[in-house]
């Protein structure tokens, strides 16, 4: 600028706050040769860590040198010679150590020729400051005296003209008028005369304030100017000296750096490889391939078995390895090009030509190659399956009628058409076809033969559907049931074999165990041994479900003296169920109709009684049960086999001669005091019983709830009296 503007042409009346800002500048070269002070502290530092550090790696160095030649086992000892690599790695380390030389005398020129400089610097301008700020306080005063004396020359002024009015009121009156006029006119002349000093007065008041805005103060705020502009010149020339020093750092590195770099382009990357094969060269044998070796328990060879069973097993391998195989050739063929066009970028940025991060390229190779990994090992499993089932039984999957199975959620109750197990669970997955609907377990998908009689009607699948189910349930109903050891009358009572008549939502009718031990027989086992036959209604012919069993101790009949606290049942009346009763409250018992029962506490007025079933205790309604006499010991009911009680959370009967359709009701019965609120469902979708355990359900259909779904996607639920099981995801509350 040709003419800048001056603090004292533009401020006029603003020494204080320029003497502040002007303050604050001068404040703040403090803190600038503070910060050379730590910057020079942190180099001082930084080269002592760096030199810590080169003498921590070259100690390493030391120790791992040959490990990193040539290797931990070399044929050949290398002697004292190191790699290519580490050999600039000493360069490298021998570099760092000077540069912790060229930081530590950097930083003692930052506080020789730049801090200490700043503070003397910034002690000397606080004097000059402070010489102008008493000046500009002296100059301050002097015009605040001359505005202190025009005020006492206005009010003498004002004094003389009050005393002339006074005088001027007495020459009014009638006496004394020749001495009273001559007063006045003598206090005139002094008033006059304080007028003319008054105005004086004012004119010099004046004058001193023109030359105090004018000039006193427009010197001083320039001469504040000057000093500031002054203070910033010399911190450039200090702050050149600060650069000029960190230049002259970096050009002593950057000559270094260029020396340490001509030594890492001699480190070719083949030469560390060509060290190491020349000392580790050795002999080497690939691994035997691996031979069938034979069970522990089972003495077999290594000849595949081809009977009818297996070919069907075989042929579904076979048929799927085959399917397969050309998809993932073509799919290998497709990510071997992927990985190709990769490796052809890689090899283009390393060449220069391509300006991409190599990492993230590398990264994609690999992630590529693990892709065509994975392919290719499926396409050898799928080549060799098909190789290998070939070369034993021949392609057998020529006329074979393959199912068109596809992955299915079955999300109502579904059976195996091949097991004749129920697929479990509410998100049960199996195969279904699309074409027949022959459904399966995901395990028993490759054991289905290849039978399939093509696309099928609604009615005609239904029809495949029953005598698949009729089949699998032959071959899995077991003939008979063994038998416990006849050397032992007490065990064999104890068996359950013939108890589980009709199904409860907890326990399935496959589940025929026994407690002794016995194994049930499974399709194909001799029906001999005197094991006696399943009643003909303790399987129907629909799916079957089966959950968790319930502890043993429930299927073991009460032997005489084996109940509870024997000695005490002794001491209580006995009853008889004339009812079947279900609990539906807390406290309540559950009793199937005509069993015995041993009355703990009678009836006090409330139309309840306490019972024990078993080692069950709870209330029944008091009249459901019909008092006994008591018996003698000898005309204890002996055991005939069958369970005393079940602990079926539905208690259907276990008379074998009897069907919970001819179970007989109850008579109403009041409810208990503190019992629980009766809680009820609606059906959302009509169902078909499958077994006599299941209730059929039409739509909006209600029933009393019994027991929620325990997590096996069934709840139990009461209607006429009769308790059976439903699924839950068909009902909901209401």
């Amino acid at each position: 600028m040709e003419s800048p503007p001056t603090f004292g042409s533009e401020l006029k009346d603003g020494f204080k706050p320029a003497n502040a800002w002007v303050t604050n500048g001068i404040a703040w070269l403090d803190d600038i040769q503070q910060f050379y002070r730590e910057r020079s502290a942190i180099e001082k530092e930084y080269s002592a860590k760096l030199k810590a550090l080169a003498k921590k790696y070259f100690e390493k160095k030391t120790r791992k040198s040959s490990v990193l030649s040539v290797g931990e086992s070399p044929t050949m000892t290398p002697g004292s010679l190191e790699s290519a690599s580490l050999t600039t790695w000493t360069t490298q380390l021998t570099t760092l150590e000077a540069r912790a030389d060229e930081h530590d005398t950097y930083g003692n020129d930052l506080i020789n020729k730049v801090a200490a400089p700043l503070q003397t610097l910034g002690v000397r301008f606080e004097e000059l400051r402070k010489r102008h700020s008493d000046f500009a306080n002296k100059v301050e005063q002097e015009r605040d005296t001359s505005y202190a004396d025009l005020r006492k020359v206005k009010t003498k002024y004002d004094a003389v003209c009050a005393e002339v009015e006074s005088k001027r009121k007495k020459t009014e009156s009638g006496f004394g008028q020749a001495k009273a006029q001559a007063a006045y006119q003598q206090q005139l002349a002094e008033m006059n005369n304080a007028k003319n000093s008054y105005l004086i007065a004012i004119n010099v008041t004046n004058k001193q304030k023109e030359r105090y805005y004018h000039d006193y103060v427009p010197e001083l705020l320039d001469s504040l100017q000057d000093l500031s502009e002054f203070r910033t010149l010399r911190l450039n020339d200090l702050w050149t000296a600060a650069s000029k020093l960190e230049a002259g750092l970096l050009q002593q590195s950057s000559g270094i750096i260029d020396r340490q770099t001509a030594e890492i382009a001699r480190n070719l990357p083949q030469l560390d490889s060509m060290m190491y094969i020349r000392h580790n060269v050795g002999g080497w044998q690939e691994p035997a391939d691996k031979t069938f070796e034979p069970s522990p328990v089972w003495h077999d060879d290594d000849t595949m078995v081809v009977d009818e069973t297996a070919k069907i097993f075989l042929r579904n391998v076979l048929n799927k390895s085959k399917g397969q195989l050309g998809d993932l050739r073509r799919e290998v063929d497709k990510k071997r090009r992927e990985v190709e066009q990769i490796q052809k970028i890689k090899q283009a940025i390393r060449a220069g030509t391509e300006k991409r991060d190599e990492v993230v390229v590398v990264s994609q190779i690999f992630a590529a190659q693990e892709d065509l990994h994975q392919v290719e090992r499926r396409r050898i499993t799928a080549e060799v399956e098909t190789s290998t089932i070939t070369a034993a039984v021949g392609d057998v999957t020529v006329g074979a009628r393959n199912h068109n199975f596809k992955s299915q959620t079955f999300k109502i109750p579904t059976n195996c058409d091949l097991c004749g197990e129920r697929i479990w669970g509410l998100s049960a997955k199996g195969f279904d076809c699309r074409d027949c609907g022959y459904t399966c377990h995901s395990k028993c998908e490759m054991k289905v033969p290849a039978e399939c009689p093509g696309e099928q009607n609604k009615e005609e699948r239904k029809k495949l559907k029953q005598e698949r189910q009729e089949s699998a349930n032959s071959t899995l109903k077991p003939g008979s049931i063994a038998a416990a050891s006849t050397s032992n009358s007490e065990l064999s009572k104890l068996s359950r074999s013939n108890t589980m008549n009709s199904l409860s939502s907890g326990y399935a009718t496959s589940a025929h165990r026994s407690i002794s031990g016995a194994k049930s027989p499974t399709a194909g086992e001799d029906g001999g041994n005197g094991a006696a036959e399943l009643p003909a209604n303790s399987r129907s012919s629909g799916p079957v479900r089966r959950i968790m069993a319930p502890p043993p101790v429930a299927y073991i009949s009460e032997l005489p003296g084996s109940a509870p606290d024997a000695s005490a049942s002794s001491e209580h009346p006995k009853g008889k169920m004339l009812y079947a009763f279900e609990a539906n409250g807390d406290g309540e018992l559950s009793v199937p109709e005509g069993r015995d029962v041993v009355i703990l506490e009678p009836d006090s007025g409330s139309g309840w009684i306490k019972v024990r079933l078993g080692y069950k205790e709870g209330l029944v309604p008091a009249s459901y049960v019909e008092a006994a006499p008591a018996a003698p010991a000898a005309m204890a009911p002996q055991n005939t086999g069958q369970s005393t009680y079940s602990n079926s959370g539905s208690s259907i009967s276990t008379n074998n001669t009897t069907t919970t359709a001819s179970r007989k009701k109850g008579p109403a019965v009041a409810p208990r005091r503190g019992a629980k609120k009766l809680k009820y469902v609606e059906a959302l979708y009509a169902y078909a019983a499958q077994n006599d355990a299941e209730h059929s359900m039409t739509e909006g259909e209600r029933f009393v709830l019994v027991k929620e779904d325990p997590g096996d996607g069934w709840a139990e639920v009461e209607k006429g009296g009769v308790t059976k099981s439903v699924p839950a995801s068909y009902i909901q509350a209401v």
